[in-house]
Order: structure tokens, then sequence, then C-alpha cells
């Protein structure tokens, strides 16, 4: 069996190793246009930072080493520039010489990945505008870098690529402006928990333009003007392009395959194309999404990963399939750390789901251990069938470990209120007795029993002040007296039971208090004394930094004894 792969990075060079493991005989050509193969693309901003040293360790694994390893004959700068199903051939370029021939294939496995998007805009083509997707990329930023020596730097694109390449050049000392076309950044993310990651950017030096469009480049000196359609326009030294992906499917489109959404390649789950024989993985496949069930573009290495070791299975005779991906994903913003899994209530919204959400700010471990830090967590679930649908944590320390468990609880089909169940591991340096994950679980069950009715920050500045409601804040005086919401009137939750008769029964009661816990407490005295009560969701510490950015405190101290 002679088996031809079309691209040597994540889906390609794993598809390439798990068919040598299966079939030892097998004859594996794998063309790669770029010099290098199976490099590690999500490496490539620290490079640029200089947080990665060597070029050598960008790449996991050489054509040499590939073949002595696999036997796999990997030729880089090999472009195919058609495929021909009928007779099962591809056309190659030799980039080197502009030779031309033809290679046939029994087996034929498309990993092009997907390409940055370049709009057509007036001063595009300017030397220094840079985009980044290769390693040939990363060295033509660092080269530019180390001669030019840019005080100055415009990113445009709030994603993944945008905002760890704003890091890496504000670590270097560069003035960095990210621009940003919706009003948050990170997608994945609802606009509140953005907030938190908008207030660490711009307390490390980086200046942000949210809902700003771009228009176009135009040169001034040594310097590049990027324009907006606000005509705040930013002059700086250079400019990173990272405004998203397209799926890189010419060569696919021309050879007559069935394209799905955004142009991207159709396959069914054990990665088929519409041609026999053929095979998609990788970034430019239209894959389903776990929990929506919808077709969707989700480019991340992990899926490329397993879709290579898929179609791999089933061109050595397995039946393996593709279940979906949930884009679970992390990114470090300098000492912060921000992930998500599954969706968000914005994307269950547009889903047509009844979705309910939990905010909590728990300790990363036991807060009477020295070290303990806070994060924050939202887990969105569906209201009728308590199916959990998504999670993000955004924290200094232990985000990465939660996020991981509410994926894998998303994978299992758990409902939330499940999450109560979880014997997660404790010791005071780790977590807590009652880990963060099991305290989601907690609020969602006193919800979904009618325990707790809660609101939500984009509801509290809409509840009226015009006292047919009671707006009570039940932290200390002198949090109160540090900032609070304009109309909660300052009842601790330690004297509420003494002063119930200051509290009207015939009005509903919106409580609040710094991050939920307490005012939680004081709705349960309140509803078993009568009285119709609402707990904040997130507490006051979330409503601030969703309404004035201030970046949030790493430290968490037991609620009604924080630090004077």
């Amino acid at each position: 069996m002679k088996v031809v792969i079309v691209g040597g990075v994540a889906g390609g060079a794993s598809a390439a190793a798990r068919i040598r493991r299966l079939d030892e005989n097998a004859q594996i050509i794998v063309f790669e246009r770029t010099s290098f193969i199976s490099y590690a693309n999500c490496g490539l901003p620290y490079y640029v930072g200089g947080v990665i040293q060597n070029e050598e360790d960008l790449t996991l694994q050489t054509p040499e080493g590939f073949w002595d390893r696999f036997r796999v004959d990997v030729r880089v700068r090999h472009e195919v520039t058609e495929i021909h199903t009928e007779k099962k051939t591809v056309t190659v370029c030799r980039l080197e010489t502009g030779k031309v021939y033809e290679e046939s294939y029994d087996k034929l496995i498309l990993s092009p990945g997907a390409k940055p998007t370049q709009p057509n805009m007036p001063g595009i083509d300017n030397d220094k505008i840079f985009t980044l997707r290769t390693v040939e990329d990363t060295l033509k930023i660092h080269k530019f870098i180390e001669s030019e020596k840019p005080k100055s730097a415009t990113v445009i694109g709030g994603g993944f690529i945008g905002i760890e390449m704003a890091e890496n050049l504000a670590e270097l000392g560069i003035k960095v402006t990210l621009a940003e076309y919706a009003n948050h950044l990170l997608a994945p993310f609802d606009f509140d928990m953005a907030c938190i990651v908008h207030s660490q950017l711009e307390s490390h030096g980086i200046r942000l333009m949210l809902n700003t469009a771009v228009t176009g480049f135009e040169k001034n000196g040594d310097s590049i003007i990027t324009k907006t359609a606000g005509e705040h326009n930013i002059t700086s030294d250079m400019v990173l392009l990272a405004i998203g992906v397209t799926p890189e499917t010419e060569l696919a489109e021309k050879a007559g395959l069935e394209l799905g959404i955004k142009g991207s390649i159709a396959v069914n789950d054990k990665m088929e194309t519409s041609a026999p024989d053929v095979y998609a993985v990788g970034d430019a496949v239209e894959i389903k999404h776990f929990v929506t069930g919808k077709k969707g573009l989700i480019s991340l290495a992990g899926p490329a990963n397993k879709q290579g070791r898929i179609a791999a299975d089933n061109i050595c005779g397995g039946n393996s399939v593709f279940s979906g991906a949930q884009g679970s994903s992390v990114i470090k913003l300098f000492d912060m750390t921000a992930a998500s899994t599954g969706i968000n209530e914005f994307t269950a919204k547009a889903a047509g789901i009844d979705w309910e959400a939990v905010i909590l700010s728990p300790a990363s471990h036991a807060g009477y251990y020295p070290g303990s830090k806070v994060m924050t967590m939202k887990v969105v679930y569906d209201k009728a069938s308590l199916r959990l649908l998504g999670a993000q944590i955004v924290g200094f320390d232990g985000v990465d470990k939660r996020i991981d468990v509410l994926a894998t609880a998303i994978r299992a089909g758990m409902k939330a209120t499940e999450l109560t169940e979880l014997d997660l591991a404790y010791a005071p340096p780790y977590s807590s007795a009652k880990d963060p994950v099991n305290m989601a679980g907690f609020m969602i069950e006193n919800i979904v029993s009618g325990k707790v009715k809660q609101f939500h920050y984009d509801q509290a500045e809409e509840l009226s002040r015009d006292g047919s409601v009671t707006l009570l804040d039940t932290r200390t005086p002198v949090e109160y007296g540090r900032g609070h919401v304009d109309g909660f009137v300052n009842i601790p939750v330690d004297d509420l039971r003494e002063r119930l008769n200051e509290i009207p029964k015939d009005k509903p009661v919106y409580v609040m208090c710094q991050s939920g816990l307490r005012s939680y407490l004081a709705c349960r005295i309140l509803s078993q004394n009568g009285y119709d009560c609402y707990n904040f969701s997130g507490g006051y510490g979330f409503y601030h930094i969703v309404k004035s950015g201030e970046k949030p405190s790493e430290t968490t101290y037991p609620c009604g004894m924080n630090k004077s």
C-alpha cells in the first residue's frame, strides 16, 4: 500500500507515524511545502519573544529523523498542485528546481491546514506587515526585530495568536497596541469573563482598541499607519495581522471534492472526503461540534492530531471515528491563565438553548495554606436537561487543572449537578476539600433545587431604584465604603437576623456581596423568613471588574474577613 500525505505538520505527521506503527510494509510519502515538518505552531510566538531560544526546539521532528525512525519519505519544499482522483495521482512541484512530476497513491491524506486571513485592504503589501503561521514566518519576524529594533507594534486580532504575540512583543519592551473588531478579546469567552483578560493585558502596558475596524495601511517614513473606521489611526514600527485563519482548500476545490462551511473540506466521521480513498484532517476540514452537534471549524492542534490518527487507523483497515471536538483551549496571559471548553452563553443563545450559568471566584487551593490565588469560573449548562455546555476560567493558578476536569465532564455527558459527586484529589497545597469544580456543582444544585434564585451583572443596573424592590449589600461596612453599586444599602450578613425589620417583606430582595457566598447565606436567611430573594451571580468583585476594567487581585481571603 502506498500512502501520500499532503502537509507534514500536526495532522499529516501524526497520520504518517500512526500508519507506520500499524503497517510496517506501507510506502509513505509526505509532501510539505515549507522547509520544516512536524513543527510546534503553538510555540512560534514564544520564539519571537525569546522564551524559546533555540530555533531547533520549534521542530519536533526532521525529515532525516522521520526516515530513521519510521522510514517515512518526507519531501520538504515540495508543493502538491493538483489531485487526479480518477487515476489516483497528484502533481508535485519541487520548489527549489521548479521540476514538476506526478506521484501515484493508493490512499491520499490531505492536511493542508489553514492560512492567516489577509483581507484585500489598501497598503496590505507593506513589508512591515507580518502574519504568523510557519517557522519561516517566525524567523522573518525574529530577524526584523533583531535588525530593526522596533519600539512599537500594532497587533490586529484578539484571538490566541494575536494575544500571544502581543504578550511576547511587550515582554521584549515593545509598546503594543492590540486592535480588535469585536467588543471583547477571545471569542470562546463571554464578554464578562473577557473583561478580566482586558484588564490583565492593560495592566502590562498593552493598549487595547476594541470595537475597532481596520480599513487599511499607509507608509509614513520608517513607520506604518494602521487606519481605522473610527479615524483613530495607529502609528507603529510594525504590524502583526492575526484576524483569523481560512481553511487552505484550493487544492481540494480544484479536485472537485465536496466542500463545507467557509470553504472547508467536508468529511465524514472516518475523515473520508467525497472522493474514494481520499482523507482529510486538521484545520482545513469541517467537523462536528461535540456540544451543539452542528458543523463547524476548530483550528486547534489536539483535534488535528486525533484526526490524523483516525484517518491512519481507517486506511490500515480499522474502524475509528471522530466524535467531534469541543474547543478546549488554554492561553498564558503574562502571570495569568485563561481557559475554556465547550460553548459560551453567546453560542448557547444562538443555538436556541435555554441556558443558565453560575459564576464563582474560588481559591486555587486551601486558603490557610500560603500562596492561594483567586480564579473566576463560569459554568454554563442547559436548564432543562442540566447537560453541561461549557466553562470559562481566568486566574493565576490551578486554571488548567479545573478546565480539564470540566472538559472531561462534558465529554462524559455528565449533568451539571453531578459535578458535586466528583472525587477529586485534595491536599492543602493543591486544592480544597470542596474543589472549585465541586463548588460549581453545589451552586447549580442549589439553583435547580430552588434553594436560591440569582440575577446577573447585566441586570443589576436595570433593577428599579423607585423603592419597588429592595437592593441589599451584605458585605462589611469597610468593603461597602470602598465601592458599591448605586442603590444597594448595606446590612452585613452577620447582622442580618437582627435587622430583618428593616427589610420590607412585600418586595423582592436582590442581594450582593463580594463573591456571591455571603449573599447566598443571606438569601437562605431571608427566604426562610418569607422573603422573595435573588442572589447576585459573581459578586461585587466580578461586577467591578466588568464595569471598571480594574485588574483582579491574585489573593483571596475567606468571605467577610478581607484584609483592610
